[in-house]
């Protein structure tokens, strides 16, 4: 199956792996917080605090780190998750290609020097995806060209917690 993804990390051609993404019972990185004003099942991104929240009920979320937009590739708005995805090839667009010119075509899913990490959640026409990564040390910055990146651990989390149709909102 073909999938086109992100624009930070697309097109992609993405192909759902027959099994699910093992359970983590905790991720390392997330932590639980106080969190209201949203309802339970959401996602919420804070760009400018560079945190993902997962929604569990009206006074409490998941939080987890996150490497989000550089400079001028933020965006903000509602969106709802299109589709899931373990270990998706990669496919990097004309934007990414630009700026790094000796990318392969095609980065099969699972490589190593595959940015899209364990797992992927598309949004918006798989213009965007929250997904992992290959370079935890990302995690917390400014750094893509307008996905949500995420510890794999995270993702795996995530990936489990959340359907397709879940609602995404995301904020400055």
């Amino acid at each position: 199956m073909r999938q086109l993804l992100p624009r930070c990390a697309a097109p992609v051609a993405a192909f759902a792996i027959a099994f699910a993404v093992p359970v983590v019972s905790s991720a390392a990185t997330a932590d639980v917080v106080e969190f209201s004003g949203y309802t339970p099942g959401t996602i919420v991104v804070k760009t400018g605090e560079r945190q993902l929240y997962f929604v569990l009920d009206r006074q409490r979320a998941r939080r987890f780190p996150v490497g989000v937009g550089k400079t001028g590739m933020t965006w903000t708005g509602k969106a709802r998750v299109e589709g899931k995805f373990v270990r998706p090839a990669w496919s990097p667009p004309r934007v990414i290609r630009r700026d790094n010119p000796r990318l392969p075509t095609v980065i099969p899913g699972g490589a190593p020097n595959n940015p899209m990490g364990e797992a992927a959640l598309t949004l918006r026409g798989g213009q965007y995806a929250i997904h992992g990564t290959n370079r935890p040390s990302s995690i917390g910055g400014f750094v893509s060209y307008g996905c949500i990146r995420m510890h794999n651990q995270d993702i795996r989390e995530l990936y489990r917690l959340v359907h397709v149709g879940t609602p995404v909102i995301v904020e400055d």
